[in-house]
């Protein structure tokens, strides 16, 4: 019981103190309906939306939940807290989820505003919502756990943000969100499969305009091996950078 209740106390304290900031609220409403509104604006046919809102439902969710948890774990290093929380008399698997809880609910709280955004310009009708919100919560997992392993990785702020950006503006290309990855130069097709944006963005796809390329049984599993490979390595990161 004391266990949880220190799960649920960090995961409350994060929110309070990074995510529900009014600039971070701002910026996490705004960033996606902008781009929706743009692409509106760009294509002005229904059709376009549906093929659309994939991209920016996975985009919202990934610069969403790797800014943010980005900065909080590098900040919190800088100002020696990271290193007392780890002092915690709590399993650190359990810690990390804790620490990473607060970005995972941002992140599906972001998905959601395009999904709103674009029930009140097309119609929604005949979309597979449980796949959608299955797909939403496993690319909010491996994003924030990206963020994570990136964020025990450097030092500087600064140096979060350029490392995330190595990862994130790569995925924008290769993972099929607005360019299908059939149309991508041949050499480039095997690393879109690398990226654990792809699966989500598939399924997405499937669920929205019934176009995924890749089965459910295989894009789940493999989004689920990506979350739980990187959540690993950020703990490995941990546990070798700070004797526990």
């Amino acid at each position: 019981m004391n266990t949880w209740i220190a799960f649920w106390a960090i995961v409350s304290k994060d929110m309070k103190t990074y995510y529900l900031k009014p600039p971070n609220i701002s910026w996490g409403l705004i960033f996606p309906f902008a781009w929706m509104l743009m692409l509106y604006l760009r294509s002005q046919t229904a059709l376009d939306i549906r093929e659309l809102l994939p991209g920016v439902v996975s985009m919202s969710i990934l610069f969403g939940t790797t800014s943010l948890l980005a900065v909080t774990i590098t900040f919190e290093r800088r100002s020696r807290s990271f290193e007392r929380l780890l002092l915690a008399p709590i399993d650190l698997s359990l810690l990390m989820l804790a620490k990473t809880g607060g970005a995972i609910l941002f992140g599906v709280l972001n998905a959601f505003v395009p999904l709103l955004v674009a029930a009140f310009l097309t119609d929604l009708s005949g979309v597979g919502w449980p796949q959608v919100i299955g797909s939403i919560l496993l690319i909010a997992c491996t994003s924030t756990f990206l963020g994570l392993f990136i964020s025990v990785a450097v030092h500087e702020v600064f140096e979060a943000q350029t490392f995330s950006n190595f990862f994130r503006f790569p995925m924008l290309f290769l993972c099929g969100l607005f360019i299908p990855i059939a149309r991508l130069p041949v050499f480039l097709r095997p690393l879109s499969y690398l990226l654990p944006l792809t699966y989500g963005a598939d399924i997405l796809k499937a669920a929205i305009n019934r176009d995924g390329r890749l089965p459910l049984w295989l894009s789940f599993p493999v989004l689920l091996v990506f979350a739980a490979g990187l959540f690993l390595a950020s703990l490995h990161n941990i546990r070798r950078k700070w004797v526990l």
